[in-house]
């Protein structure tokens, strides 16, 4: 269950926060800035490749390691093929860890390695690997880690990862925590500009880093719910079932981090899906036991003992697909014919300074009109109304709306972990 009292009362969230997550969430924008300089101190941003790759493989561990590579693959996926490595081994365990490279890599591969541990031999053994065969390696791993050193020199290129003065002592914490994902993914972001499939010159990385800090004042601990778009969508999913439907090519990964955000940080279960096939893929659970309308048979029943049932509740998350085409007004409809309430986000306008916050299925955006788009007389957004382009106007993959909804979902799921009865017990 949600402790309510506790979202409102920033001294109750900072004292349950005992593994730094609001700080992290708080300082992702600092991590970016740290982190783009220190790719351009190791020599990121003054390569001189001369093609493309032909494919990226991307391996690592944990959940930021995991989200990093679903991202490269939304950004870069349409220039070159991406694929993550996937881990095995008999325990999930730093030194327990193995990964091969497919038979087919070669020199015209590209390797990215990313850990927030450092101490994995079995990543180490990976480049070794990538060397014998000519596959390019770059590494973003902590400095003077075990790792750090076995790639650097003839291995590959290794970029520090950008730390903080405080970071957490609890690995698990640490992988997971909002602030490791950017210090991750904006190396590589600086680096898949240098070579041509990704639009992320030093002044986009800025302008991230500034709309991290402009979405971490407004989600805040010291903001109040009802005009902070992540306490008030963690109070919606308290005790339902997140059914999290996706519409955009960067809204993907950004739903699937969220999911695994929600039960490793919050311990609550989660279904990331991509409309229009998420509504064939979650129909039954909308009209089965978990429906917003489900009523167990027995009416009469003692109920005082008893846990409280989880509903479904449906997560909207849209990035502005392009050429207008949405699946949208199927969700919401879909989602009102069960009875099942809707919240739905979107980045705000670069342009108007507008967006959508979480809305309920009345079609009413709670907040104070600041970074909350419209809604129009049916309940769905303006934005559908007028079919727009996509959400970056040139063609170009708008990574400020990205950081906005992945900063607005990592603070929801870590509000959710630190109200959480189970938490705080």
């Amino acid at each position: 269950m949600l402790d309510e009292t506790l979202l409102d009362d920033p001294d109750a969230l900072a004292r349950a926060d005992r593994r730094g997550l609001l700080r992290g969430a708080a300082e992702a924008g600092a991590r970016v800035r740290t982190a783009a300089h220190h790719a351009a101190e190791a020599g990121v941003t003054e390569l001189n490749p001369e093609g493309r790759p032909r494919s990226i493989l991307v391996a690592g561990p944990g959940t930021a390691a995991a989200g990093v590579a679903d991202l490269v693959a939304a950004l870069a996926g349409s220039s070159a093929p991406v694929a993550r490595l996937h881990s095995t081994g008999v325990a999930a365990a730093a030194g327990a860890l193995r990964w091969t490279l497919p038979g087919w890599a070669g020199s015209v591969d590209l390797l990215l390695i990313t850990t927030t541990d450092g101490s994995e031999p079995g990543l180490a053994v990976l480049a070794e690997q990538a060397y014998r065969r000519g596959v390019t390696v770059v590494a973003v791993v902590p400095q003077r880690s075990p790792l750090a050193e076995a790639v650097t020199g003839r291995h590959g290129l290794v970029v520090p990862m950008a730390t903080a003065p405080h970071e957490p002592t609890d690995e698990e914490a640490q992988d997971a925590g909002p602030a490791a994902l950017w210090a991750l993914f904006t190396p590589l972001l600086a680096l898949l500009d240098r070579v041509g499939l990704v639009s992320a010159s030093a002044d986009t990385l800025q302008r991230v880093a500034d709309r991290l800090d402009r979405t971490a004042e407004r989600c805040g601990p010291g903001v109040a719910t009802y005009s902070n778009p992540a306490k008030t969508l963690a109070s919606e999913l308290a005790d339902t079932l997140p059914l999290i439907w996706t519409e955009g090519a960067m809204a993907a990964p950004i739903g699937r981090r969220f999911a695994a955000l929600l039960a490793e940080l919050a311990g609550r279960p989660a279904f990331a899906a991509e409309l229009p096939e998420a509504l064939a893929a979650h129909r039954v659970l909308l009209a089965g036991d978990f429906a917003g309308g489900a009523d167990p048979d027995d009416f009469f029943r003692d109920r005082v003992d008893e846990a409280q049932a989880l509903r479904a509740r449906v997560v909207l998350l849209r990035d502005r697909p392009v050429g207008g085409l949405t699946a949208a007004p199927a969700a919401r409809e879909l989602a009102l014919s069960h009875d099942t309430a809707i919240s739905e986000l979107e980045p705000e306008d670069a342009a108007t300074g507008t967006g959508t916050g979480p809305a309920n299925g009345d079609g009413a955006t709670p907040g104070d009109g600041s970074g909350s788009g419209t809604t129009n007389g049916t309940g769905a957004p303006a934005e559908d109304a007028a079919a727009t382009p996509g959400p970056a106007h040139d063609g170009t993959t708008d990574l400020e709306g990205v950081a906005e909804l992945l900063a607005i979902t990592d603070f929801a799921a870590v509000y959710l972990a630190l109200t959480s009865r189970l938490h705080t017990t």
